[in-house]
């Protein structure tokens, strides 16, 4: 039999935790958690998930992005998956290029409009967070896909069974 995948879920609100963590542990799932990016970061480094679910907005409006950051680009996380769980709006991108969609589109706006653009293309699966830091630099993150706020069990589980 195989062995049943690790998610951690990162959330500071423990009522969208105890949600997340049922609908998981009813799939069968190893569930870990935290409630925000240090405590993520080192259960992550014992705990060695397949996937993260990472809440945007914690202590921070950015936390979120910087912990999927961190995920993403260190070697010793390159293995996990990162979903970003979030009521933000996310952008059907029609071109495979995520990134070049979320950067034309920025560019047509004026540029105080967008601080955020989470854009996912659902053919190729290509999706990331284009959004300006608090110095104000444009960060493009790749991530492997969104979940909406509130959280849908069915939409949870396809989201996942496409980066699992």
């Amino acid at each position: 039999m195989e062995k049943s995948k690790k998610i951690l879920v990162v959330d500071d609100d423990i009522d969208v935790i105890n949600i997340v963590q049922t609908i998981l542990e009813n799939e069968g799932y190893q569930v870990i958690t935290a409630n925000g990016k240090n405590e993520a970061v080192e259960k992550a480094k014992v705990e060695n998930p397949d996937l993260a679910i990472c809440d945007v907005m914690m202590s921070t409006h950015f936390e979120g992005f910087e912990l999927a950051e961190i995920f993403t680009s260190a070697n010793e996380f390159k293995n996990m998956s990162v979903l970003i769980q979030t009521s933000i709006n996310v952008f059907a991108s029609p071109d495979e290029d995520a990134m070049r969609f979320a950067r034309n589109y920025r560019s047509e706006m004026s540029d105080n409009d967008l601080d955020v653009l989470l854009v996912e293309n659902l053919k190729s699966g290509k999706a990331g967070i284009d959004y300006r830091n608090e110095d104000g630099k444009i960060i493009w993150l790749p991530v492997d896909g969104f979940i909406r706020k509130p959280v849908s069990a069915k939409k949870l589980i396809e989201a996942i069974n496409k980066v699992l």
